[in-house]
């Protein structure tokens, strides 16, 4: 089998916005499974990579999650603060490290264990962002702060402690939608709580 990048063939590559984050627009040849190359055109839009953790007391069943407002989600009509996972982008610096340092800032809980549950692409057909997900115990020592995020960076944060069903009901009756929060979640009911 032909290697991946020897399928592949970029032409031209035009950036459209580099302002927040890179948005470009590549042409390339794809050569497909019956040998004959296509011409394509993909506009992607690259963030960095991140990571996300879902918080849990696995003795009184409770996950940390937050709310906020996200923009993109409002104008596709989200009239709700989204509930999430705490979750960053790496800014050059491992995962493990990041999603220490983005669950004290959002939450206010200084994890002192977490563990990689996965990988994946949350977006694979315009975004370039892989998450890297995480698990970590709290205990309610281990709050140190109130969390909230960085007002500096627009974060205006609530911090929700909630039962794991309830959490997990969630999902079902729309309260909760974002994707990685929902694969936390289920993570959780398979490998955790179950």
């Amino acid at each position: 089998m032909t290697k991946l990048a020897d399928r592949v063939r970029i032409r031209t590559v035009k950036i459209l916005a580099d302002d927040w984050f890179v948005l470009k627009k590549t042409t390339f040849d794809y050569l497909r499974r019956d040998g004959t190359w296509q011409t394509q055109n993909r506009e992607t839009y690259d963030r960095g990579n991140g990571a996300v953790i879902l918080l849990y007391d696995r003795a009184r069943r409770t996950v940390i999650l937050t709310r906020q407002f996200r923009y993109p989600a409002f104008v596709n009509g989200c009239s709700e603060l989204l509930i999430e996972a705490p979750a960053g982008l790496l800014d050059n610096i491992s995962p493990e490290e990041r999603i220490r340092r983005e669950a004290e800032e959002e939450t206010g809980y200084r994890v002192k264990h977490v563990r990689k549950v996965f990988e994946a692409f949350m977006s694979p057909g315009s975004v370039t962002e892989k998450l890297y997900f995480f698990v970590g115990e709290y205990t309610s020592s281990d709050q140190v702060s109130d969390g909230g995020g960085e007002e500096a960076e627009g974060e205006d944060i609530d911090v929700l402690e909630l039962p794991f069903d309830e959490a997990l009901a969630m999902i079902g009756s729309g309260t909760i939608q974002d994707g990685k929060t929902i694969m936390l979640l289920q993570h959780a009911a398979l490998h955790i709580f179950a």
